[in-house]
C-alpha cells in the first residue's frame, strides 16, 4: 500500500514539474511576441483586449472545456475528471508566474524574440511530455478531444489537428473583431503547432525510462 501510494505521489509531483515547465514555455512565447502554440493562442488573444491576465483567461477556457465535456459524454463522464479543475487552477496561476519572471528579458531584436520562442516551444513540449509521462490527470484540452474521440468516429491524431486548427482560428477572428487586426497569432505559432508535438514525443521516451527506474528502485 505505501509503495502504491510513493509511486502515485510520484507522478503527481512530475505533474506539477510538467505543468510548471509548460506554464514557463507559454510565458516566454509571450515575452517573444511571435505567436503562441495553439491551446494557449485564446486566452493570449483575450487578455489583450479584456480586463484578465493570460493565466485567468487560462483557467476560464479550461473551465468551459470541462463542461463541454460533461455535455458531451453526460452520463459516461467520470467525475475524476473534475480534477482537471484543480489543474487547470494551478496552471493558469502558474503561467502568470511565468510572464511575471520573465518579463525583464532583453527581447527587442527579431533574433532575441526567435531564440524566446524556441525556448518557448521546448518548454512546452517537455512539460507536454511529462504531463503525458505522469499519467494522472490531463489538461481540459486533451480531455476534450478525447471526449470527442469517444462519441465520434476520429482517430485521436486527427481530431487533435482539428482541435488546435479550431483554437487558432478563433483567436483569429476574436482578434480581428476586438483589435482591429491580427495579433497574438504569428509564425511562432505556426512553429508551435508543428514542433510541440515532436519535442513532447522525444522527451516522453526520456520520462518513461526514468520512471521506470525510479518504480524499480
Amino acid at each position: 500500500m505505501k509503495e502504491k501510494t510513493m509511486k502515485l505521489l510520484k507522478r503527481y509531483l512530475l505533474l506539477c514539474a510538467g505543468l510548471a515547465v509548460m506554464a514557463f514555455g507559454v510565458a516566454f512565447s509571450v515575452k517573444a511576441d511571435l505567436g503562441t502554440s495553439p491551446i494557449s493562442s485564446v486566452p493570449y488573444v483575450v487578455s489583450m483586449f479584456a480586463p484578465l491576465t493570460v493565466g485567468t483567461a487560462t483557467i476560464i477556457m479550461h473551465c468551459v472545456f470541462i463542461a463541454l465535456q460533461i455535455l458531451i459524454l453526460r452520463r459516461q463522464y467520470d467525475p475524476i475528471q473534475l480534477l482537471q479543475l484543480p489543474v487547470a487552477i494551478l496552471f493558469g496561476y502558474l503561467t502568470d508566474l511565468g510572464i511575471w519572471a520573465v518579463q525583464g528579458i532583453p527581447c527587442t531584436a527579431y533574433w532575441q524574440q526567435a531564440l524566446l520562442c524556441i525556448v518557448g516551444i521546448l518548454l512546452v513540449g517537455t512539460g507536454v511530455s511529462m504531463e503525458v509521462t505522469a499519467g494522472v490527470v490531463t489538461l481540459a484540452g486533451e480531455g476534450l478531444v478525447l471526449a470527442l474521440c469517444r462519441v465520434l468516429p476520429v482517430k485521436f491524431g486527427n481530431m487533435k489537428i482539428a482541435f488546435d486548427v479550431t483554437l487558432v482560428l478563433t483567436a483569429c477572428l476574436l482578434s480581428l473583431l476586438f483589435l482591429g487586426g491580427l495579433h497574438g497569432v504569428r509564425e511562432g505559432t505556426v512553429a508551435a503547432a508543428l514542433c510541440v508535438g515532436q519535442v513532447a514525443k522525444q522527451g516522453n521516451k526520456l520520462f518513461s525510462r526514468i520512471m521506470q527506474e525510479k518504480d524499480l528502485q
